[in-house]
């Protein structure tokens, strides 16, 4: 092994270390007995585990962050693939700077859009609302879409358009049998993100939250300011597991389809 390369693998190893060390701290917490946050902990309990499960706050909060998070990936995929493919194959003055626009909630600071989204949503209404939600994520998500479906767009060979488009297929017909299916790993990269997004986001649903619609980061926002203790290690834990989970089935999912 040449020294560039062992160093790489330092590297490598340094920052999946850093990433990781909170998750192996934040685990072993949640099964202490106490009512402490301590580590290690003193024993083995699950009790912090059962309040989750047993308390409809939590509960509630979960399945509100799936719903919410279910409908973002549709919007954003459906809105953000058809701008992605507009870019990539479409021709019209100022494309790149409809691009860069398209871009703008990453570039802008999060605090200045979750204000932005929360002023424009409390003079409509929307404020409180599941469909306030899904849309405040998926402005959010929509610039992750487009940015991993112009790539997919993109490697897929217009010459195979085009020949279906001889074949005697319109349009719509050409992008739905032979577009989609060619891009559907992208779609699966583009929709995991999305999920991720919106399932992680807190800053938004600080904003937008209301007492009947809550996210499960704004409840565990919310847990940290009211009642610390080994729970919101435990909630902690299912939240990286269910990412952890999302991410394992989508690889598995998306290697199946590069095999076909």
């Amino acid at each position: 092994m040449t020294p560039g390369k062992a160093l790489l693998y330092l590297i490598v190893a340094l920052v999946l270390f850093f990433l990781a060390v909170p998750n192996f701290i934040v685990a072993p917490i949640s099964f202490s007995p106490t009512s402490v946050l301590e580590f290690p902990p003193r024993g083995f309990s699950l009790k912090w585990y059962d309040k989750y499960f047993t308390q409809p706050g939590w509960l509630a909060a979960t399945f509100t962050s799936f719903y919410v998070a279910f409908l973002t990936v549709i919007v954003s995929l459906a809105v953000g693939s058809a701008a992605a493919y507009g870019i990539v194959r479409g021709d019209f003055p100022g494309k790149r700077l409809l691009n860069s626009f398209f871009l703008f909630p990453i570039i802008i600071p999060s605090l200045l859009t979750a204000i932005a989204i929360f002023r424009l949503f409390s003079y409509l209404g929307w404020t409180g609302t599941t469909f306030g939600f899904v849309l405040g994520h998926s402005v959010l998500a929509v610039p992750f879409v487009i940015t991993i479906m112009t790539a997919s767009f993109r490697g897929i060979d217009v010459s195979v358009e085009n020949a279906a488009r001889n074949l005697g297929a319109n349009r719509i017909r050409t992008v739905l049998h032979v577009t989609v299916p060619m891009a559907m790993p992208g779609f699966l990269s583009a929709g995991l993100f999305a999920f991720l997004v919106s399932f992680d986001e807190l800053l938004i649903a600080l904003f937008l939250s209301s007492p009947r619609v809550s996210t499960l980061p704004k409840r565990l926002w919310e847990g940290i300011q009211l009642e610390i203790d080994p729970s919101l290690a435990a909630v902690s834990t299912i939240l990286v597991l269910i990412s952890l989970a999302v991410l394992v089935a989508a690889g598995l999912i998306k290697r199946k389809l590069e095999a076909k």
